[in-house]
């Protein structure tokens, strides 16, 4: 009985043995280890052996980064107004022991460091210079904390400043200045657009008077052209059917001499012919009277003389001529395409092309517009 009892007495010593050499340091977490009161070494994330009753963990520590935020801190700005603001600090341990031996509490001594350095350089500050330099604030803040946090084993990684709250009377004459800018830029962007929407307005109305003064003026261009190319057309075909008509008039001149020819009509003949038309010419409505002259017959005599030639019976034969081919076929001819020619002149031609080329130009584009500098709607 006595050996069981003391068999189970030292079964327990064993285990406590065992578990006093065990400790298990969970990842994440770092274990600053004493022997006999002094510390040795820092163990973390594993397995580690102890000497029982020797060594001990003094304490465990989060070597993760942390992020601390401490409540709002009464803080007074260069102009005597206190603002309340609240503080968010990340940090990490690197050195658990420093954390430990050099620092009762170090969140402690974050928060108060941290209070300290934020009225220290909020307090150089107006309340509109701290409202617009939270940058400023916060770089400040982190290098007078990690200095001061160096030798307690820590890092500071960010310091933000989450919220800055001025008092309730100047928060309502802040609203209400934003109010009135607000108001301030509605009315300016009003009068803009207004002066935007003129301006346009007076633009179009610019833009299409002269455009109607340009098709006014073209008009009267095309009009003019059309009657001075009317005008060169009509003095053209009236030349054109004068020269037609000389042309004619030689033409038939021409022919009718041409026909003479080639039928060597013979003086008898044309006497005849005379007489015959001499009724015709006493018909005349200016004609009273007609008289033949009695030489008439003598002068028939002489001009049979001249151009005949007496023959073996003693009579006076005319005998015409022969007649050439160029002749003959002058008095054959019967066309008359090629008496003149009733092609346009170039000048003509050229002429309308002018006035088709001004007739199809473009209304040239107005030339913008030099901004005057004094007009009081062009300046910033």
């Amino acid at each position: 009985m006595n050996f069981t009892i003391f068999l189970v007495i030292l079964l327990v010593i064993i285990a406590t043995i065992i578990i006093k050499m065990v400790a298990l340091i969970p990842q994440g977490e770092a274990a600053v280890i004493e022997r006999l009161g002094t510390y040795t070494r820092t163990v973390s994330g594993g397995l580690t052996l102890l000497v029982p009753f020797v060594d001990r963990i003094r304490d465990k520590v989060d070597t993760r980064e942390q992020v601390v935020s401490f409540p709002p801190q009464a803080v007074i700005t260069q102009d005597n107004l206190t603002v309340a603001i609240d503080t968010v600090v990340t940090f990490q341990i690197n050195d658990p022991a420093r954390a430990i031996y050099g620092v009762n509490n170090y969140i402690v001594g974050v928060e108060q460091i941290s209070v300290a350095t934020l009225r220290d350089v909020v307090g150089g500050m107006t309340l509109e210079e701290t409202l617009t330099s939270r940058e400023i604030i916060n770089r400040r803040l982190r290098g007078e904390l990690d200095a001061a946090t160096t030798k307690w084993g820590l890092r500071i990684s960010r310091v933000e400043l989450k919220a800055i709250d001025p008092p309730a009377s100047i928060q309502q004459s802040m609203e209400m200045q934003m109010k009135a800018d607000r108001e301030k830029r509605a009315m300016i962007l009003t009068a803009e657009g207004r002066r935007e929407s003129d301006i346009k307005t007076a633009e179009g109305e610019k833009q299409a008077r002269i455009l109607s003064a340009e098709g006014e003026k073209h008009a009267h261009i095309l009009a003019a052209e059309a009657e001075r190319q009317a005008a060169i057309l009509r003095a053209e075909g009236n030349r054109a059917a004068k020269y037609i008509e000389a042309q004619g008039e030689a033409k038939a001149i021409q022919k009718v001499n041409a026909a003479i020819k080639s039928a060597q009509v013979t003086p008898e003949v044309l006497a005849y012919q005379y007489l015959e038309k001499l009724p015709e010419m006493a018909k005349g409505s200016a004609n009273k009277t007609w008289m033949i002259p009695m030489q008439f017959g003598d002068s028939l005599e002489q001009f049979a003389k001249a151009l005949a030639k007496k023959d073996e019976e003693g009579v006076f034969r005319y005998e015409p001529k022969p007649v050439d081919e160029a002749t003959r076929e002058q008095a054959n001819e019967s066309s008359s395409a090629d008496w003149f020619s009733t092609a346009s002149s170039p000048e003509i031609a050229e002429a309308v092309a002018a006035a088709n080329a001004v007739a199809n130009k473009p209304v040239d584009e107005t030339p913008e517009q030099p901004v005057n500098e004094n007009n009081p709607y062009n300046q910033g």
